[in-house]
């Protein structure tokens, strides 16, 4: 599966437990949708991020990917700390150049 540069850089920055790549992936002024939570911008994303990462202790592979108009949803294994893991997930993101504009997480 080849995945949009931006994308790709996102899993590849989640996976090494990068935070300053993985935010390196996103616009200024990015959205990030998760759990019922919005976070925008790089101070809120990257924090939103974090706590995950420490509270989930998670992993996410990507299994497929399908374009919608100008959606990418990549749907990932996720596992990790958390009930019903592993779970299938669906990031759904919108990039504008090469940058991620909007991620939206969920089942």
């Amino acid at each position: 599966m080849h995945l949009p540069r931006a994308i790709q850089a996102y899993f590849d920055a989640d996976k090494a437990h990068d935070g300053e790549s993985l935010i390196q992936a996103f616009a200024p002024d990015a959205v990030v949708r998760d759990e019922g939570q919005l976070y925008a911008g790089h101070k809120a994303i990257v924090a939103w991020w974090r706590h995950a990462k420490a509270k989930y202790q998670h992993t996410a592979e990507p299994i497929n990917m399908d374009r919608k108009n100008d959606v990418t949803e990549v749907h990932a294994r996720v596992i990790g700390q958390f009930p019903g893991s592993p779970a299938t997930l669906k990031f759904a993101f919108r990039i504008e150049g090469d940058r991620v504009v909007h991620l939206e997480i969920g089942a």
